[in-house]
This record gives C-alpha cells, structure tokens and sequence, in this order.
C-alpha cells in the first residue's frame, strides 16, 4: 500500500496564472492629485502629450506656472525647481488673454492609471473646451501610407461636433475607421464626453512630425508660434518604420 503522506504529490492542476489568484492583493496606488491657483473657469484647456507639442508649449512665450499634477509613483528626484523641458513633470500654465490653461504632461502615464489622472484633470479643470494634442502608435494605425508621409487626424466629442464654435481644428480628418487611440489622451476625451464638454484629440505621427499641423492648430487656437520655427522643422524623426506596409 503506497503512503499517500510522503508519496511526491501530484503536479498542481492549476495554471501559474491562476495560483496568482490566492495571492494578497497589493494596496492600491494613491489618487493623483492637482494642486492649482487660481482655479478660474477657463475658455480653453488644452492637454500637451506628444513630444513634439510639449516642446512647442515650452518655448511659448508670456506663459505663467499655476499648478502641477501628481502621481505619487512618480519621484520628484532630480527634477529643477524651474519648469524644464527635461523634468519629469504634469505643469499647468495660463496663457493669453482669453482664460486658456496650457497643460505639458512630461512623464508617461502607464494605461491603469490613465482614467484616474483624467478625472483627476477634467474635475478639478473647468474649462469650456478642451484640446489634446498627442500621437498615435503604428499599432493602433490600419491603412496605407507612403514612406516619408506625416499623418494627421482627429477625433472629436459629440458636443464638440454639435457645437465646434469658433475653436475647431479645421484642415484635418478624422481618424480612419479601424484605428484606434488608448492612453492619457484618448482618457481625457472619453472624460470630455461623459461630462458634455467640448473636446478634440489631435493624433500624429510621427511623434516627432507633423510640425506644420500642430503650427496651424496653435494659431486658430490664438498662439503666436512664428518665433520658434526653427528649431522643430529639423525634426522629422521617422523611426517607427514597421507602421509602413
């Protein structure tokens, strides 16, 4: 008769994925926060993702710093007292004489987190329209494009499509059907639309292309850019080659 006690045991039904279900769960992360003053109600936000529109908003003139957004996952360490370019940071700035807050999200914000720093944004942010600037991975992407080409389009709510007024990013169409946008921005939106604001996600890509689109929309939303020209008409990175076909 085999001892059923010191026999070696059976290998375990389950799969490793599955005996991860038994596991304590971790605490949850902490809830973003926005410290921000004055908080006015505002004409315009308008959320700065891509790389190539967080440069552009960094180099606007006449901007002043009026608040930061943060994860408590993301370390402060290393970053300048000074707002840079280099820093790993969420500054909200206003801008101009019509109410319009300029938001540069200079650190990535991981897919799980993406809902909460939204409503984190739209629900301490009144603002009467908002609009995203960011860019679009090669794998959301379907369709056909030539080598060499920059792509624009743009994705709106159901108020903003109603009622654009005077603040509509003409000049650029809508993202093709079969593609699709996730992350931060498409985050934001969505938040736009249970809320009924009006709002607009600009997508790119390259991440570093498409200068002269998001030039156009800086100007019809009220932005003097003719002064740093310079500097991004030199980048046209295309290193996210897999997306031609």
């Amino acid at each position: 008769m085999d001892d059923v006690l010191t026999e070696t045991p059976p290998p375990s039904r389950f799969f490793d994925e599955d005996l991860d279900n038994f596991a304590t769960a971790p605490p949850p992360l902490p809830s973003p926060f926005l410290l921000l003053n004055p908080n006015p109600k505002l004409n315009l936000l308008v959320v700065a993702i891509s790389p190539l529109s967080r440069s552009l908003v960094h180099h606007l003139p006449s901007k002043i710093l009026i608040g930061s957004l943060f994860l408590p996952e993301i370390p402060l360490s290393g970053n300048p007292l000074l707002p840079s370019a280099n820093s790993k940071s969420f500054n909200l700035y206003s801008a101009g004489s019509q109410n319009t807050c300029l938001a540069s999200v200079q650190y990535t914000v991981s897919p799980e987190r993406s809902r909460a720093v939204a409503k984190c944004l739209i629900e301490s942010v009144s603002a009467d329209q908002v609009v995203i600037f960011d860019c679009i991975k090669s794998q959301n992407y379907r369709g056909r494009i030539e080598v060499d080409e920059t792509l624009a389009f743009k994705l709106e709510t159901k108020q903003q499509r109603l009622d654009g007024g005077s603040l509509r990013v003409n000049g650029v169409d809508y993202l093709p059907s079969g593609s699709v946008m996730d992350g931060l921005g498409a985050a934001i939106l969505t938040k736009c639309q249970m809320k009924g604001i009006k709002g607009t996600l600009l997508a790119t890509w390259p991440e570093n292309g498409g200068f002269e689109v998001l030039k156009m929309v800086f100007k019809e939303l009220g932005f003097d850019v003719s002064g740093i020209e310079g500097e991004f008409t030199k980048v046209n990175s295309h290193s996210d080659l897999d997306l031609y076909t």
